[in-house]
């Protein structure tokens, strides 16, 4: 097969920044969604949703860059006031100042640490798994440090942020490792 000439790889080269770009809109459109299937619990500022499940599997199966970016945008998109954030906040840059503002301001770091991981190497479930616990332990570094600004005190964010969340957050990793290592796979096999 020819090697493609200089000129028709500088003129596929637009193509492939729209897609990029796509990919991220998509990403950050993903991850509101995750977000706003959201349950609140009686004992905690924090609710239950599927974000961490979102940044997981975004990082993972997206890699390091575009996980970062989609991320990043996401946060962008929640301060400038769009519908984004979980409902059971106030959104916005409230939002960010809030409760949950440590768990928020951690994703992009959390969603390029998962990719960083994922693209060393060939797909594989306990790659991802590691990936995905990595980047577990940075949302909730994030998070559970920011509530201790807010509470004063290392027992009660843990009471705020950790310990009701332990148990979905298991399942959303290996959910997410999941999910991550199908699609690598059936990315790998097609020969993108």
């Amino acid at each position: 097969m020819a090697r493609p000439t200089a000129v028709a790889q500088l003129q596929a080269e637009p193509l492939r920044a729209v897609r990029q770009v796509a990919i991220v809109i998509g990403a950050s459109i993903f991850m509101a969604l995750c977000a706003r299937l959201s349950l609140p619990l009686p004992f905690t500022p924090v609710p239950l949703t599927l974000a961490n499940f979102g940044v997981i599997a975004l990082g993972l199966a997206l890699g390091s860059r575009r996980g970062f970016a989609a991320l990043a945008l996401y946060l962008a998109e929640g301060a400038a006031g769009l519908p984004v954030f979980s409902p059971m906040g106030p959104g916005g840059i409230a939002q960010l100042l809030g409760p949950t503002g440590g768990y928020l301001m951690a994703y992009p770091a959390a969603a390029f640490v998962a990719g960083w991981i994922a693209e060393r190497g060939k797909p594989a479930f306990a790659r991802f798994a590691l990936g995905a616990v990595v980047a577990e332990v940075a949302v909730f570094a994030g998070g559970i440090g920011w509530l201790i600004l807010l509470t004063h005190g290392a027992a009660q964010a843990a009471r705020f942020g950790l310990y009701p969340f332990v148990f979905a957050e298991v399942i959303k990793v290996m959910a997410a490792a999941g999910l991550a290592n199908r699609l690598r796979r059936a990315k790998a096999a097609v020969g993108h």
